[in-house]
């Protein structure tokens, strides 16, 4: 600047000689008409020059105003009450204050980061710009273009000329090199979250007729063995498993079951049930079916937490289009969720069933291997299907009528689809009325015309005289109370039951009692105890094990 100053005073008494060679006549016209452009090109560049200098005064000045800021930011507030002469007792700073701001900002606003880094890159831009302005020669417009291909391209300043241009071009490259690097570090976050969010299955499953499996219990495995078979006719199918257990552990124990799915696609979801958020998610209300599994816990806990997952399934906006199965772990508290939950709510008491199922087996020796057969679908199981040619039918002509399947009752429709197990012969079914059949698979059985019978005579059966048995229950259940009573309806009067486990005699009667068992209005059968374990093979030795008709564990 005291250079140009120079040339400006120099420049100025050449134009004043000129004038002076002017007046004495010594100039011609064309000399005059170089004096004036001259004239005017002095002029333009003493323009020009302040200009300049008010840009680099800006320059300066807006790069020290940070640093003050920052020095003496927090002697505002106390200026500010001092000039209206009161006093305050805020002890918070404002530089705390403004930091504050700025992180509920980046943590409300997805897209603050980005456009503070917007922010950041056109500031850079016309600061740069307004630098090079005050150092070069050029215009503003050409200055603000060299100053975005600074940004852009950190080489580009290579062949500045001159120390002002260049320490401005580096400083300008430098700064975009950092926005460079903080750009790169916002699309790599970006990545990475939503990376992380795929991994820890947080994103929502577009499915819709699909199965969802709420919960995570040691019956999965069997359960979805078992989905993986019934859809098998229809080539497969989808299955969401929404579970509070991260995503790659569900995932490898599925894998770990080593079972041919068929088709079927096995998607798991780390979420609550509890939550609308995580229900929605899975597609809730596109659902055909909802399983809803015991927890492992006791079987209170274990009820309760199942009565929140139905408040929660009842709860959707949307409304749920499939029906929901709840398992339930005691008998007791099975009133309660099916009074939350209304029709759409069915429920299975899993370890009532498999007590019920243990005594009939016992009783019935071969009946396991039914069982199995009937309730799995490896081969034959339980379908209801609607069929409109059947209806006006009386259901004795209906157990005619399928070659290939046998009716076992009816659903009907008009008691709010109750299932009526062998109902009467007489019984004709009505519009919307569902038969109950046992076949081999869904696409396997279709009613056909009623074939000829040939009347006669059936012989009367008369059911076979029951005797005494022996029976031994090794262990000990929660439900056992219920297990004895179903037995004393069963066995023949003069019955033994054996039990054999580690509780103490004296508190097995007292929590027999407290399930509910009276023990002295037993009429058919009578309670042996016996302490011991059943691994270890010197306590069952003690036992008479050749006398029992049947032994259960």
């Amino acid at each position: 600047m005291y250079l140009r100053n120079n040339v400006v005073k120099l420049k100025g008494e050449i134009f004043n000689l000129r004038r002076q060679c002017d007046n004495r006549g010594v100039v011609h016209n064309g000399r005059t008409e170089v004096l004036q452009l001259e004239d005017a090109s002095l002029f333009s560049y003493f323009q020009s020059a302040d200009t300049r200098s008010v840009a680099l005064y800006t320059v300066i000045f807006t790069l020290f105003l940070p640093f003050m800021l920052y020095k003496y930011l927090d002697y505002l507030p106390q200026i500010k009450n001092l000039s209206k002469r009161r006093k305050t007792n805020e002890e918070v700073p404002l530089k705390k204050r403004i930091a504050y701001m700025v992180d509920v900002c980046f943590s409300v606003y997805p897209y603050a980061k980005l456009l503070a880094l917007l922010f950041a890159t056109i500031f850079l831009i016309g600061f740069g710009g307004l630098a090079l302005y005050a150092v070069s020669d050029g215009s503003f417009a050409e200055a603000l273009w060299l100053s975005w291909t600074f940004v852009a391209d950190s080489g580009n300043h290579a062949d500045r000329v001159g120390t002002g241009p260049r320490i401005v071009s580096v400083s300008i490259s430098s700064g975009g090199m950092l926005i460079f690097a903080m750009m790169l570090g916002l699309v790599s976050d970006a990545i990475s979250e939503k990376v992380d969010s795929l991994r820890k299955g947080k994103s929502e499953v577009i499915e819709k007729n699909h199965i969802l499996i709420l919960g995570w219990s040691d019956k999965l495995g069997s359960l979805l063995k078992q989905l993986a078979i019934a859809n098998k006719s229809v080539g497969g199918g989808v299955v969401v498993v929404l579970a509070e257990r991260d995503k790659e552990e569900m995932e490898m124990d599925i894998a770990k079951l080593e079972f041919n799915f068929m088709g079927t696609s096995v998607i798991c979801r780390s979420g609550s049930p509890l939550i609308l958020a995580d229900l929605k998610k899975v597609s809730v209300s596109k659902a055909r079916a909802i399983i809803v599994l015991a927890s492992d816990e006791n079987a209170d806990q274990s009820d309760a937490r199942a009565l929140r997952v139905v408040l929660s399934l009842t709860g959707v906006k949307e409304g749920l289009r499939g029906h929901v199965v709840v398992e339930m772990s005691d008998l007791d508290n099975e009133p309660l969720v099916k009074l939350v939950g209304g029709e759409l709510i069915e429920t299975v008491v899993a370890h009532d069933v498999i007590g019920r199922l243990m005594i009939q087996c016992a009783l019935q020796p071969g009946l396991a291997q039914i069982w199995e057969d009937i309730l799995g679908f490896e081969n034959d199981e339980f379908y209801i299907k609607r069929w409109p040619q059947l209806d006006g039918l009386c259901f004795k002509d209906v157990l005619l009528s399928f070659p290939d399947a046998v009716p076992c009752g009816i659903k009907v429709a008009a008691e709010g689809g109750k299932i009526i197990l062998n109902p009467d012969d007489n019984y004709v079914l009505k519009e919307g009325d569902e038969v109950l059949v046992i076949a081999e698979d869904d696409d396997t059985y279709a009613p056909g015309p009623l074939p000829e019978v040939r009347r006669g005579r059936f012989p009367k059966m008369q059911d076979p005289p029951k005797y005494p048995e022996k029976i031994l229950f090794c262990g000990w259940r929660r439900d056992i109370d219920d297990m004895i009573m179903v037995l004393e309806a069963f066995l023949a009067p003069g019955s033994e039951l054996w039990m054999f486990n580690e509780v103490p005699e004296k508190e097995r009667e007292k929590k027999l009692t407290d399930g509910g068992l009276d023990i002295s209005g037993l009429v058919n059968i009578k309670l042996v105890h016996r302490e011991g374990n059943a691994v270890i093979r010197r306590h069952l030795e003690n036992l008479p094990l050749e006398t029992f008709d049947s032994m259960n564990h």
